[in-house]
């Protein structure tokens, strides 16, 4: 990925905007973390994939609200992944608005088929540093578009469903479009989506979020709440991202039993349908 000759590094230039930009924000601030001698989480492959990229980094440096959310929801996202996977052998993972996501080589041997979706710009990206082609995937579609079903392999496994950092940035009636593709393809599924509070949605800005142009539109109290725009779907349990900053910033662990702190932040809900 790197190269060097004559004392020189060759990187590479990416040029994306809007929602698909964002993806470089988190992937720096895993990197960043995983750089740390004490890090919470490590992705090795987020830091390779960093010293690759000629993109100015300096507004994700500086947003330590962004890096953090990134950390916590890793932390409760790959606690959750892992569990499934040990209870559902040979399951198949649908990973929605993977952009650079490493998950899948983090629980390497655990899973029959790994499926990463985006859009073509970021998989155009994605395909430049990370080679998948099986048992992990790359779909270069939007997840409102149905045709992402039609190229993942199904015959009745277990499948879980991953949809991270990608909710907040759409309408009700896409994240319904996006659950109703997957009632179809699949007779059995476990859903884990990050969603986002509405006093959220309407108060928070990030620095390098808002500097890539994108911008939160969408949120929902609750996973009761998210039942109601789904009703195919089963909510089972919830986790704030409270838990995960618990692990690594010691005062959420009293800060984060006030109600009013767990109930506007970002959370992972658990759907089955």
């Amino acid at each position: 990925m790197v190269s060097t000759q004559n004392n020189t590094v060759s990187r590479s230039k990416v040029d994306i905007t809007g929602v698909p930009e964002t993806m470089l924000q988190t992937l720096y601030a895993r990197a960043k973390e995983s750089r740390k001698p004490d890090h919470a989480i490590y992705d090795g492959k987020a830091i390779e994939i960093v010293d690759s990229l000629d993109y100015d980094f300096s507004l994700a440096d500086k947003d330590m609200a962004m890096g953090s959310g990134v950390i916590a929801r890793t932390i409760v996202l790959d606690k959750l992944v892992s569990e499934y996977l040990k209870k559902h052998k040979g399951a198949v993972v649908v990973n929605i608005a993977c952009g650079l996501d490493t998950r899948c080589y983090r629980n390497e041997g655990k899973y029959k088929g790994w499926y990463n979706i985006d859009l073509p710009e970021t998989m155009t990206v994605r395909a430049k540093f990370l080679r998948e082609d099986g048992p992990v995937y790359q779909i270069a579609e939007s997840a409102m578009d149905g045709k992402w079903a039609d190229m993942v392999e199904y015959a009745g496994e277990p499948v879980l469903v991953i949809i991270e950092g990608l909710t907040m940035y759409l309408t009700g009636a896409d994240v319904k479009k996006i659950f109703d593709i997957i009632d179809r393809k699949f007779t059995h599924a476990t859903v884990f989506v990050e969603t986002m509070a509405p006093f959220m949605v309407k108060h928070i800005k990030e620095k390098s979020i808002h500097g890539s142009h994108a911008r939160f539109s969408w949120g929902v109290p609750n996973g009761e709440k998210l039942a109601e725009i789904i009703p195919k779907y089963r909510y089972i349990e919830q986790h704030s991202l409270v838990e995960g900053m618990a692990e690594f910033i010691p005062v959420y662990k009293v800060v984060g039993k006030i109600p009013f702190v767990s109930n506007i932040s970002n959370k992972i809900v658990v759907m089955e349908k």
